[in-house]
């Protein structure tokens, strides 16, 4: 099976996208995160241009790695300078790596309105750079920078800097879509002639995805010979990002039969990119391929109830192989395939008469505002009300909620709630710092003495919205909450020109759903 090395600058170029920034303690958690999935370079970032990536390398010299090698990044020396004495070759050297990668000019039209140089005198700082760092013990490679941009301009240059750093001894010669406006065809045309007029020498890939192209260029220049990748997790990086490694990798090993990371390290892909978000403080795409939660996610009723005859009719390959899972939504455009899926899921028994009734309900109910497809806790619960013999753990009698500006005490918000459990009745009144919060607060004081274990529910995000902005004040409100319990994480939902009202929905089926439904942690 033929090796692709996965080069992954998410430390580097992915820091550079807007709203990303990474601590050195963010670094070096995602270093050791990389390392355990198999990538075979990690590029930690440019020592010389600030700072924090000069403490990075020296923090990371404690970090037992056991696949990746890391990479320092930098420049070759300046225009008429001399490489043992260049401030950025020194630093290079000084993050004491065992590989460094130089960027150097290949596109003309940088050679002589960007750096300002001679065609000469650019192929001597490309080739003596290098062979600097080759005698200091180095692995080197060669990052050519604008290349195929540089190519269409004068490819007899390109082909010349790409020259120049085989003499100057560069291990690996990489060809970068610096702008990411190639398309694939004419990617995959160049780097096959590249590959002809350099027979010798390996070659890698760097795109990045301006024209929604990272990946088809990564993998069309694999295809021409490539042999290395380069790429960021998620696609973070600048302008429109890099190359996607969360797509690259599955497309490498599960559609080209190519080995880009050791054994059965794939699995762990979806978990790294959700991890890798969590720590840039990034929200993850859904819908992200392969990776997102929305992924394998089937909505639609005619897809799943062709889902549920045969598991690859609406798939293209098994979730689980990358870390992933398929998902049922529930919402006005399901089938009672939906339903019963969704059943089958929370272990409920959903006869045909069941699921037809439910999904009757959810369509009238999204119709008047509400949205399943993120509340399956809610959708659950309406299984069980419609079974026969359902017991609910409590039931409504009355609330009532005061909002008050009082003289001298500000804002007071006063809820008043009675239940009825087990045939008796509770009367609670409890106070909160508003109305969704003075309910949630007066609920668990009435319920908390019948089930302790309610006092495990943790209200974790409240969200509202909404649906009909046209009708002003008198609009519909959606409001959606998580609840968890330890490692368990479930959503609720409700809806209705009153936000008190759409908020008590959300929030009673959010507690019945975790009384009946989920096991005690303990």
């Amino acid at each position: 099976m033929t090796r692709i090395d996965i080069y992954d600058t998410t430390l580097r170029d992915g820091t550079q996208g807007e709203g990303i920034s990474l601590s050195v303690d963010d670094k070096l958690k995602i270093t050791e995160i990389l390392d355990d999935l198999g990538v075979a370079y990690i590029e930690g970032g440019w020592p010389g241009s600030n700072p924090k990536d000069a403490a990075y390398f020296e923090a990371v010299r404690d970090v037992k790695l056991n696949h990746a090698k890391v990479a320092a990044f930098g420049m070759t020396c300046r225009v008429g300078g001399d490489p043992a004495d260049d401030a950025n070759i020194r630093a290079l050297l000084d993050a004491q790596t065992p590989v460094v990668t130089v960027v150097g000019k290949t596109s003309m039209l940088h050679v002589t309105e960007v750096i300002c140089t001679t065609p000469e005198e650019n192929l001597r700082i490309i080739r003596e750079s290098l062979a600097y760092l080759k005698t200091q013990g180095k692995e080197v490679i060669y990052d050519a920078e604008h290349f195929f941009d540089g190519f269409k301009l004068d490819n007899e240059y390109s082909l010349d800097t790409l020259q120049a750093a085989v003499d100057g001894g560069a291990d690996l010669v990489v060809l970068c879509d610096t702008n990411g406006g190639t398309m694939y065809w004419e990617l995959e045309e160049i780097v096959g002639f590249v590959r002809q007029a350099l027979p010798n020498v390996p070659l890698g890939i760097h795109t990045h995805n301006d024209g929604e192209l990272g990946v088809a260029n990564s993998l069309a220049a694999v295809r021409a010979g490539a042999v290395h990748v380069q790429g960021t997790i998620n696609g973070y990086g600048e302008r429109c990002g890099n190359a996607n490694l969360c797509s690259i990798i599955p497309d490498l090993e599960i559609k080209m039969g190519l080995e880009a990371l050791p054994d059965g390290k794939i699995r762990r892909l979806t978990h790294v990119a959700r991890t890798v978000a969590e720590i840039a403080n990034q929200t993850p795409y859904g819908n992200r391929p392969y990776v997102g939660k929305s992924a394998f996610a089937h909505k639609g009723g005619i897809h799943v109830a062709a889902m549920r005859r045969h598991v690859d009719s609406y798939q293209h390959i098994d979730p689980t192989l990358v870390g992933n899972e398929m998902r049922f939504l529930v919402s006005d455009l399901s089938g009672r395939g939906n339903i019963l899926a969704l059943a089958e899921a929370f272990k409920l028994d959903a006869e045909d008469h069941i699921a037809r009734k439910v999904l009757d309900e959810i369509k009238h109910l999204e119709h008047q505002g509400y949205a399943f497809e993120g509340a399956d806790a809610s959708v659950a619960m309406m299984l069980r009300r419609a079974q026969p013999d359902y017991k609910a753990p409590f039931d409504l009698i009355d609330y009532m909620v005061l909002v008050e500006q009082r003289r001298g005490r500000g804002m007071v918000t006063e809820a008043t709630i009675k239940l009825s459990v087990e045939g008796e009745e509770l009367y609670t009144v409890a106070d909160g710092n508003g109305p969704v919060n003075a309910l949630d607060r007066a609920l668990r004081k009435a319920l908390l003495p019948v089930y302790p274990r309610l006092a495990e529910f943790h209200l974790v995000d409240y969200k509202v919205r909404i649906v009909d902005s046209g009708s002003a004040t008198g609009a519909t409100t959606r409001v959606l909450i998580d609840t968890r319990n330890g490692h368990q994480r479930w959503s609720t939902v409700g809806a209705s020109t009153n936000i008190i009202a759409a908020s008590w929905r959300a929030l009673a089926d959010s507690v019945e759903y975790g009384l009946c439904s989920v096991q005690h942690d303990g």
